[in-house]
């Protein structure tokens, strides 16, 4: 029996590793890429990994990694798109700089791998998962408006391809993570360290803020939670469009309430945290 075959972007990450390891336990043979090769955890010896050097903001290190797939393999039963990174800072003083490569390798980045390896996961019927967050359909946070931007910009993106490519027999899947433990997540206090100093004006709530993200640290899931997620969305024969896993309970009680209300309990929160 011929063994599936997957792209996982972002395979380093600690929700990329899981995902590889939980595939290839399961029968898949899995194309694993990051930006360094020393970020790429799975056994370099194993026949059903594959490791490969891939920067999603450079088109030609995409169109080099394809090469690698379509010399082994003439089709993709899935791309996971894991590939993406942490941004936190006002949006009145972020640099445009680094606003910018947050939009890039998050929402561009997705859109440059799936549209180049498309025409293998079209050889195989194959399916798309994309990674959103729970950031992804909660309205937008005050100082994660960088992440928040990225991730409501892969909702949109993600569904529109979705109802494309039905036309195609491809299958579109959208992930919203909560807080899991991975780099990303222990990276968040290094975030908000790095913004206060980008806006003073501001520093003094950033530094409040930063101590409650410790608290979502202490209560981040299991990686392989979600991995099991992915590996439905890849099997299933009619997956959800959609799957929203493990999110923040409370915040997403505050979705729930009316949009000013939402406004004034953040705006108190934020002044709370001003005085001190």
């Amino acid at each position: 029996m011929t063994k599936k075959t997957a792209l996982v972007t972002g395979a380093g990450g600690g929700l990329g590793h899981a995902t590889v390891e939980r595939l290839v336990a399961n029968g898949w043979k899995v194309f694993e890429s990051d930006i360094s090769k020393d970020m790429l955890r799975s056994s370099m010896h194993d026949p059903d990994v594959v490791p490969i050097v891939m920067d999603v903001t450079d088109n030609e290190s995409i169109a080099s990694a394809y090469e690698v797939v379509a010399s082994q393999t003439d089709r993709l039963d899935g791309i996971v798109n894991f590939a993406g990174v942490m941004g936190v800072g006002s949006l009145t003083d972020i640099p445009e700089d680094r606003l910018a490569r947050i939009l890039d390798i998050n929402v561009m980045g997705t859109y440059r791998v799936n549209k180049k390896f498309l025409p293998l996961v079209e050889a195989a019927k194959g399916r798309i998962v994309n990674l959103s967050s729970e950031t992804g359909w909660q309205s937008a946070a005050p100082f994660n408006g960088p992440y928040a931007m990225s991730k409501h910009a892969i909702e949109a993106y993600s569904t529109a391809l979705r109802r494309e490519l039905a036309l195609l027999g491809i299958k579109v899947i959208t992930i919203q993570p909560g807080a899991f433990r991975t780099d990303m997540v222990a990276g968040i206090e290094r975030a908000f360290t790095a913004a206060e100093a980008e806006t003073p004006k501001f520093a003094p709530v950033l530094r409040k803020l930063k101590s409650l993200a410790g608290k979502e640290i202490e209560s981040a899931r299991d990686p392989d939670i979600l991995a099991q997620v992915i590996e439905q969305a890849l099997t299933l024969k009619r997956p959800k469009p959609v799957y929203s896993v493990k999110p923040d309970k409370l915040r997403s009680a505050i979705e729930a309430l009316p949009l000013r209300a939402t406004d004034r309990l953040y705006i108190a929160v934020l002044k709370r945290a001003k005085k001190g």
